[in-house]
Formats: structure tokens, sequence, C-alpha cells
């Protein structure tokens, strides 16, 4: 079974690898990336191993994107609680005033038309669940844009997480692997996972992501913009998450009860 790797991050942006079940197959970029470069990500609470630089900064952990400049700045690190199995927010959130807020999404005609329709599929699922924050897909004047990631990207899809008490405002896709139809709900799983680095969640599997990615016990570490635990989300392994680092191609992941317990606990 294909295994698609999901992950994200804020004002550092995130992306998707490539994986298969036990064994990765991520394309590799070739251009070294130093000792200080890698004991700065370390510091930022990030595993070093198989760094990519790519095009102004460096991809970690598979989908993660830190700028040259993320990894100079001075951050204010809280300390988290790291269980076994929870589900997971930033430090940072989307602010949605004293009763609700819509945030508004566009896509680009650089994608294809079925991923418009995956879009609307997301976001359906999102206002399904009542929250105080809503989605809304528009033509302009947006705040969260779905593009096509750049030929020959390493990642299937990029985020990043809130910023300033807003959601992190570029969704890169990348349709050249993925292809034109990929199938609606396995993609809208794919940009609500996105959507929900925009708003703040981190992986569910944050603890360990072996259980949904395969290999050895990994923790992601909190980095620097934090991993809080949401309150009555279990302890054990969630293997239906939308929020997982990995998922299996063609799969869908609507949210699941825990899903809607850290949705509804958050906004």
């Amino acid at each position: 079974m294909k295994v698609t790797r999901l992950l994200a991050m804020a004002a550092l942006a995130v992306t998707i690898g490539f994986s298969s079940c036990q064994q990765e197959e991520e394309i590799t970029n070739k251009a070294e990336v130093s000792e200080q470069t890698l004991s700065q990500i370390t510091a930022m609470g990030f595993n070093n191993q198989n760094v990519q630089k790519v095009e102004g900064g460096y991809i970690v952990e598979g989908d993660i994107f830190l700028g040259e400049k993320d990894l100079t700045t001075a951050y204010d690190q809280k300390a988290v609680r790291v269980g076994e199995s929870e589900q997971y927010r930033t430090n940072n959130l989307v602010n949605v005033g004293s009763t609700s807020r819509t945030i508004r999404v566009a896509i680009t005609t650089s994608l294809p038309s079925s991923y418009v329709t995956a879009l609307d599929e997301a976001i359906r699922r999102f206002n399904a669940e009542n929250l105080r924050i809503k989605f809304q897909r528009v033509s302009s004047n947006y705040e969260i844009l779905f593009s096509k990631a750049p030929s020959g990207s390493s990642y299937l899809a990029s985020a990043g997480f809130p910023s300033n008490g807003n959601p992190y405002n570029s969704v890169k896709v990348n349709s050249d692997y993925l292809g034109t139809n990929p199938g609606t709900n396995y993609l809208a799983t794919i940009l609500a996972h996105e959507a929900g680095h925009c708003i703040g969640f981190r992986h569910t599997d944050y603890m360990d992501r072996s259980y949904s990615c395969g290999g050895s016990y990994y923790n992601e570490g909190a980095s620097t913009v934090g991993a809080v635990h949401i309150p009555g989300t279990p302890t054990g392994a969630d293997p239906n998450s939308w929020m997982l680092a990995c998922i299996g191609t063609g799969v869908n992941r609507p949210f699941n009860s825990n899903d809607r317990t850290a949705l509804n606990y958050i906004y």
C-alpha cells in the first residue's frame, strides 16, 4: 500500500513528502545541508535527518518548510505535555472574535477543476461541524490561497501555522504528482489536513509517527510553535484521524469523533 506523508508549520510553511508503507521513497535533493543548519534545525525542536534544501529554506520531517530567517529567529518556547497519542494544537490559533469568524479561501486556475470540487468537500466537512470558525470559497479577497506547487516539488502539499491571529495564507498542492483527478474524498482529506495546519493543528501522531507512517518510533518534538495537548482527546493510538502525518493513497479520512472533540474544543 502506498502511503502519502501529510504534515506542516506556521510562519514556517509545511509540506507533504512521498513514502511507501515501510520504506520511504522521498524525492531527495542532492544539495548538501551544513552542520550549522542541522544544529539550528535541532535547536528548533525538529528532526534533522533527511533534510531537503529547497528554494528559500529547508524541508524537514517530510513536510515542514523552514525559511532561512526562521533558523535564526529567537522564539519563546513553552513547556508542553508530550503524551502517547493525543490531539495537538500549536501555540498559534486563529482569532475568531467574540462570536465567530468566516475564513475566505480561494483556489487558482492553475489547479484542475477536480481540485475545486475537492476543496468544496473539505470546506463542507469543516462547516458541517457548526464551529465558531467557518470556511467560504471566494474568487477574490481571500485569506488562504490554494495554488499549484512549483514543478519538480518533492512534496504533495504545503501549508503553515497561524500568526497574529490569522490563518496561514497559502496551501500549495503538487498536482503534477497527484494527477488531474486523484479522487474527491482522498484529495479533500489532504486539503482539509492542510487547512487544519493553517488554523493551528499539529499531527495527531505528533508523539509517534511510526504508527501511521511506518518505520521506527519518532517524536516530532514541540518545536518553536508548541504542541499543546487538547483535553478530551485519547491517550491511545488514533489511526483514523484527519491530522495523521501519513495516509494511504486513495484513502478517505473524514473527521472522526476525536477530531470533532478537538475541533469543538478549539473552535
